[in-house]
């Protein structure tokens, strides 16, 4: 296991210890916003709403939804009951969604924003109506009354470290492509701060791009313009800030008949790990989704029931509207060949029967996956 892991591996096992963004406030400070104002004290009988952003990218139906659903059913004495709603990536429509939840009274909202800037108003209309909002991977704006998510920014230069670290020599022989996320999302901007950090300097980047909704066949259009542009032989690597992009990223490499470019990742999804087992892809970054997930529950399942934040959210992150919100910042990895073992399928995300289906047994017997 690497230093990378090994640091992930005890943050991971320290539960809610966490990495701050924003400068944390004293003991006393940390409960100051888990008072909803509005939210009386309730039992296990609480009503969480959760709402996802979209559907194409397969973590929040295969992992979140489920995941939020066995904690809040075992810190409610399987009491507490989940409604869920899925924008699919459409920001008017969770606009609905927050209305349409508030209508139904629940006790506790557990929003990750298409838009962040977008939802500010119904976080709003959720917290006059006395429904306290956790923020979940993405720090929506408005009054939120807590966030749980990943280094954001660590991602990005985990990705831009493990680029560098696959382009080697070749760093400085042709140009990289960067397929940032959409301009929409906060993360995507962290993201891309991350990376360009790292890699600014070190590389030549020919073309970037922003791409909108995160969608693949958008990525797809995008790298077909930059191959088009730059031309075959000049392009060394590429950037992708997801494995969903990904994907599209090396059809169009595919098609150009270009082979051996390394791409990154994000999510560790398993088409994604899969693409890593035979090569085609470079990396992905692991986030390990069990901790977020549990952590999103425990706060929404505390601010329903009117209890403090304090044990559970030990630091504090700024939004461009509110300060000072109790938050968990859950760390990540970086996922190659060399450590699939040791990440997603140990962590129980995935089995290795999953991942070396009959198209990939060989590759996953290269590399020791059994």
């Amino acid at each position: 296991m690497n230093t990378r892991m090994r640091r992930a591996a005890f943050a991971i096992a320290a539960g809610a210890m966490a990495v701050s963004l924003a400068a944390c406030g004293s003991a006393a400070e940390s409960g100051d916003k888990s008072d909803s104002g509005d939210s009386a004290a309730k039992g296990d009988n609480i009503k969480v709403g959760l709402l996802l952003p979209e559907n194409q990218t397969a973590r929040y139906e295969k992992l979140d939804k489920p995941l939020i659903e066995k904690k809040v059913k075992e810190l409610t004495n399987n009491k507490g009951e989940v409604v869920y709603a899925n924008a699919k990536q459409d920001a008017s429509l969770q606009n609905q969604q927050v209305d349409t939840m508030v209508t139904n009274k629940v006790d506790v909202l557990i929003v990750d924003a298409v838009d962040a800037k977008a939802i500010a108003g119904s976080v709003k209309k959720a917290k006059d109506a006395g429904i306290p909002v956790v923020a979940y991977d993405r720090l929506a704006e408005g009054p939120i009354d807590a966030y749980t998510s990943f280094d954001n920014v660590t991602v990005g230069k985990t990705q831009g470290e493990a680029l560098l670290q696959a382009l080697g020599g070749k760093a400085k022989s042709g140009q990289i492509v960067m397929m940032n996320g959409s301009s929409t999302d906060p993360n995507a901007a962290m993201f891309k701060e991350g990376a360009h950090s790292v890699l600014d300097g070190k590389v030549k980047i020919g073309r970037e791009y922003d791409t909108k909704e995160w969608k693949p066949e958008n990525a797809n259009a995008n790298m077909e313009g930059a191959i088009s542009a730059l031309g075959k032989d000049k392009i060394v690597g590429v950037y992708s800030a997801n494995d969903g992009m990904a994907g599209g990223i090396i059809t169009a490499l595919k098609a150009a008949g270009l082979k051996n470019i390394p791409v990154t990742g994000q999510d560790a999804e398993l088409a994604g790990v899969q693409r890593i087992v035979t090569g085609e892809q470079y990396m992905s970054v692991y986030k390990p989704y069990p901790q977020e997930a549990n952590v999103a529950a425990e706060m929404a399942v505390a601010l329903a029931q009117g209890k403090s934040l304090d044990s559970i959210a030990k630091d504090k992150v700024d939004s461009p509207t509110d300060k000072g919100i109790p938050s968990v910042i859950v760390p990540v990895v970086s996922l190659t060949k060399d450590n699939i073992n040791d990440t997603v399928i140990k962590d129980g995300i995935y089995t290795v029967q999953e991942i070396c289906t009959d198209k990939y047994k060989a590759a996953c017997d290269a590399i020791g996956l059994k």
